[in-house]
Parts: C-alpha cells; structure tokens; sequence
C-alpha cells in the first residue's frame, strides 16, 4: 500500500506546525473553556446531541475551523467546508446537492463556511431552505460582528458563539506542544519566550509560525535574547482593520476612556490606534467629537484645545504632530464632563420634528411692511438692552407650544455659571409674569 501510494502521487511536502499541532479531539482545543468546559454551551449541546446551526464569531487563530471539523465527528456528520471567498452560487448548489444526497443515505453534513459573512445577502438566504428542512447544519465562521454582517433570518436560525482570543496560558501550552511535536525546546530566554506570546497578539496559529521562525533561524547551541528575537521574526502587525470591528471597537475604547476621565487608558488607546496605522487626522475629528459631546460648556477650552491640536497636526504632520494630538487626549480626559448640551440638542431635535412648522410669536416677528404691522407682527416687543438688567423674560417659543426646558447644566465646572445665570433668570421670568 505504501508503495502504491508512493507511485501514484509525489511525496508530500512538510507539514506546517500548526498543521501538525491540529487538534485531534474537542478536549485538545485550547483556550474556549468557556465553549469547551464541562459546562460550555457546546459540550452540553454534544451531551443532549441537539447541534443545530451555529455562527462562531471571533479572532483569527482561535480555533474556529478545527473545532468544526471535530464536531462533525463528533456528531457522525459528514463534513464539507467552503470559503465564501473563493466560492460562488455554483459552488453552493454542488455542496449543498451533495447534502441531499448524503441525506438520502442516512446521514447529515455540517457545512462549516468559512468568513460567512463575505457572503452578499441574496446568498446567505441561500442557506434558509436547506437549515430549516435539516439538509444541513450550518456552521459559519466570521471575524466581523454577526449583528451587522449578517441577515437577520440566517441570526435567527443560528445559534452565535463567540471565540475569544487566546490568553497568554493558552499560548504557552501551544508552544509546550510545539516543543514536545519538535522535540527540542524553544531557543529563547525567558523574556523573548514572553515577547513571543505578546506577539501572537491572542492568535495561536500565529504563535505557532513564529515559533518556527525562531526554530529556523537558530544555529545550534543559539539562545534568543527578547531584542535578538524581534530581530529574527520581526514585529507582528497588530490585529486592526481600519474599516472593520478592530476600528470601531478601538475608538469606542478611547472615547469611553475620555468620557471616563482617564488620561492613561486613552493615551494607550489613542497610540494603539496610531500604532495601527490609523489616520492622525480621523483621530482629530473624533477628539472635537468628544469636546463637544463629552465636555461642552463645562469647559469650553476643550472645543478650542481640539481644534488647535487639529492645525498643529496639520502644520506639523507626522510624526511631530501627534504630540499636539496626545496632549489634547490628555486635555479632554482630565476636563469636567458635561453632556448637557447633546442632551439639550437632541431634545430640541425631537421637538422640532414633533411640532411641525410652528410660526414664531408674532412679538418677534420683523414687521418691514405696512400690511405685517397690520397683522401684528412685531407688536409689544421688548428690546432687551433696555429692559432691567438687559433681560426682558419674553417668550420666544410658538405661542401654541408654550416655554420649554431643553438644556440642564450639571453643577460641574463653567456650566457652575450657567446655571447661576438660568437661575437667576427664571427667577425674573417669574417676577414679571413671564413663566
């Protein structure tokens, strides 16, 4: 048989690591205890063996596709598998012909898809007839949120399982593995040993490539330094799509750190960003975003400030200009918090939508013409500069809405002011007549 085999075909080439390391059985896999564990939502699915279809959402490397193959064999389903990039309708209409097929013998298929969501929406409804009369049981593997990839009906006949990246055990225990496959240790101190878990940034087949990068370039007897080791392999380009969930994930994260007033958290977020590869100047227009919508006029130096770090970046350009970018992160962070204004705005907003095309009260009006004067307009307004401390306490609303309160400053810094002032002028409102 060997020989047969050896006539009929060239011999194979070797194996990458990861390849190799492929686990075996679902207790192998590292890193998803939480999917895994004795009490992961996949082990008690295989326990009440009701796998139904499935969506697995979560970074490269974490062992999407491996655990699909084994739950196919685990369940006794055959096991057909597709990338929705390289495949098109034809494609499908073979895979899933062969299912029924497979279905007519006695037996089911798992349809493990890889990067589903690649798919256009009139090919993920592809996939609803043959789920729901059980031709296949779907599995679908994205690294995008399945909230905004995918259609609706393929969601809610799918049941989604997040992935998460590996932690630093988890990649220690692939390297442990890759040791014991090799039959040698790693060449690496324990510092580059640590440096190369950070590098594989949570992804274990990533760890591993790097692993053979280093076994590679070692002569015998060679132990790695961590500065030696970045050298060899080089620097793993962090995970972060500017278009995609990396980019909005990120932003959210220095956004949340400004409003929440930590300057450390979003300096390190604001240099992860750049260290992406992010445009300085989109990181500037989100920073005047978060001075009007996070500060206001509890500070109104932050709107200025960002502004300002906006020119000097734009004077300057990089890499001197992210400096006046990263002092206005840590302006922001350490600013008073005030979203009073935002609230007020889309207040008004929705009153503006919901009361139509409301005239102003006719005391405001201009009266240029004989016939508007006539009709009212301008009659009995009050001209503030000379009414008692140049405020008259008019209304200024549709007489049909009456006064409305859209803004409420909080007692935190300038809006402190504010509010003194709104207090008092109420107060006169109230005096003469004016509520």
């Amino acid at each position: 048989m060997t020989d047969l085999f050896a006539s009929a075909a060239p011999p194979a080439g070797p194996r990458p690591l990861a390849d190799r390391l492929r686990p075996r059985r679902l207790e192998d896999v590292v890193g998803q205890d939480h999917l895994l564990g004795p009490d992961g939502t996949l082990s008690r699915m295989l326990r009440t063996r009701t796998l139904g279809s499935l969506i697995f959402w979560g970074p490269p490397g974490t062992g999407k596709t491996t655990i699909a193959r084994l739950l196919a064999d685990a369940t006794d389903l055959g096991f057909e598998q597709i990338s929705a990039i390289f495949s098109g309708v034809a494609d499908l209409k073979k895979v899933f012909e062969a299912a029924r097929a497979r279905r007519m013998g006695g037996r089911g298929t798992l349809l493990f898809v890889d990067e589903i969501h690649r798919f256009n929406r009139a090919q993920q409804d592809s996939f609803l007839p043959v789920m729901e009369d059980g031709t296949i049981t779907l599995v679908g593997a994205t690294t995008e949120n399945p909230s905004f990839e995918l259609n609706a009906a393929l969601l809610s006949r799918s049941h989604v399982m997040t992935f998460r990246s590996l932690d630093a055990e988890a990649i220690g225990r692939l390297l442990a593995r890759a040791e014991a496959e090799e039959g040698r240790p790693l060449p690496l101190d324990a510092d580059a040993r640590a440096v190369l878990v950070r590098m594989a940034d949570g992804d274990g087949r990533a760890s591993l490539t790097l692993a053979e990068d280093v076994w590679r370039a070692a002569e015998p007897g060679e132990v790695f330094d961590a500065a030696r080791l970045q050298d060899i392999v080089q620097r793993r380009a962090p995970i972060y799509d500017k278009s995609q969930d990396g980019h909005y994930n990120l932003i959210s994260a220095l956004h949340k750190s400004v409003r929440g007033s930590d300057p450390d958290a979003a300096l390190y977020w604001f240099c992860r960003m750049l260290d992406g590869g992010e445009d300085p100047l989109y990181l500037a227009r989100r920073l005047v975003r978060m001075a009007v919508e996070d500060i206001g006029l509890a500070d109104p130096q932050a709107l200025v400030q960002a502004n300002a770090a906006r020119d000097a970046y734009q004077m300057l350009g990089s890499p001197e200009g992210e400096l006046a970018l990263a002092q206005c992160v840590v302006y922001l962070a350490t600013a008073p918090k005030s979203n009073g204004v935002y609230v007020a705005y889309k207040a008004a907003v929705r009153a503006a939508k919901a009361n139509g095309s409301l005239l102003p009260p006719k005391h405001i009006l201009n009266a240029p013409t004989k016939l508007m004067k006539t009709e009212g307009y301008g009659e009995g307004y009050a001209y503030d500069h000379d009414a008692p401390d140049a405020f008259s306490g008019q209304n200024y609303f549709p007489e049909s809405m009456g006064r409305q309160t859209f803004y409420d400053p909080p007692e935190r810094g300038f809006e402190r002011e504010i509010r003194k002032r709104l207090d008092y002028w109420a107060r006169l409102r109230r005096e003469r007549g004016h509520t």
